[in-house]
């Protein structure tokens, strides 16, 4: 990978760009939409929203203000915990579509697997909405499909009846929170693992390995933990508001870290927490 415009392919053969913006906890309105004009301005093509955010109608004002033409730029969004089920799960695309002002997204996620709503029916709620991607991936308003959260027995639950196999999963990866088995499995079926919170929380800044690692190669901490993501085959999606953050974020492709490095990084056990639960989730 060389540049932000570097794309990744997924088992579709749709390419999406190597390192996208994420926008959770992006205020709707000027925050959100000067963020995604910034990050497009410094080169990003790949924007991640969801309906959970509530932000989307920022982030398709930004995208339309920002004059690059709509088939350059990658757009995910994720389906709302309250809309599984085949029926709201339509209805809550075309929703997604108009908060977006676009008549297609280039990938869209069930954003959890398991949400309080759905609790003692979760896995037939994924069948539903499952066969309404698939539907709308085959009639061309999706170009690729596929979830976040899920682990194993979530993704085989849903090929009990998919015919189309998840070609994302989007999970919380970061130092010290690798989820080594779950990389593993979606790995061996050919699922690319989108990395959400790749700088983990706050206290990553705080590590005095990291410290060290952003003096040797001359780079921000933050620099060093995407440029990791990447260099272990996972598509990173940092998320700032603020222009200089979203410039440096995207300038991680002049390095590379040692073999050594990437690992003492991953080893990092519980520097930045570790990830929720998907069964044991709230909301």
């Amino acid at each position: 990978m060389n540049s932000l415009k570097d794309c990744y392919k997924l088992s579709n053969g749709v390419e999406i760009p190597c390192v996208g913006l994420g926008t959770w906890q992006a205020e709707n309105g000027k925050i959100a939409i000067s963020s995604v004009k910034d990050a497009l301005v410094a080169g990003y093509r790949h924007i991640d929203t969801a309906a959970g955010y509530k932000n989307e109608e920022s982030v398709g004002i930004a995208i339309k203000e920002s004059g690059i033409p709509r088939e350059e730029i990658f757009i995910t969004s994720k389906l709302h915990n309250n809309d599984h089920g085949y029926e709201n799960t339509m209805k809550a695309f075309e929703e997604t579509l108009k908060k977006l002002d676009t008549d297609y997204l280039d990938l869209y996620l069930i954003h959890w697997p398991n949400p309080i709503k759905y609790r003692d029916c979760w896995e037939e709620a994924n069948a539903g909405s499952w066969k309404a991607f698939e539907e709308l991936y085959t009639a061309g308003r999706i170009r690729s499909i596929g979830v976040s959260n899920f682990h194993p027995h979530h993704i085989e639950a849903l090929l009990k009846t998919a015919t189309i196999v998840p070609m994302v999963n989007q999970i919380r990866l970061c130092p010290g929170d690798t989820q080594d088995e779950l990389v593993g499995y979606c790995k061996a079926h050919n699922i690319l693992l989108e990395a959400y919170s790749p700088l983990g929380t706050g206290l990553i800044f705080e590590s005095k390995e990291m410290q060290a690692l952003a003096e040797k190669y001359e780079k921000s901490i933050a620099q060093i933990c995407i440029r990791w993501s990447l260099q272990i085959g996972f598509l990173p999606l940092p998320k700032s508001v603020t222009k200089s953050r979203i410039v440096e974020n995207g300038e991680v492709f002049d390095f590379e870290l040692s073999h050594e490095d990437i690992k003492l990084i991953a080893d990092l056990k519980g520097v930045c927490g570790f990830s929720k639960d998907p069964d044991k989730i709230t909301f």
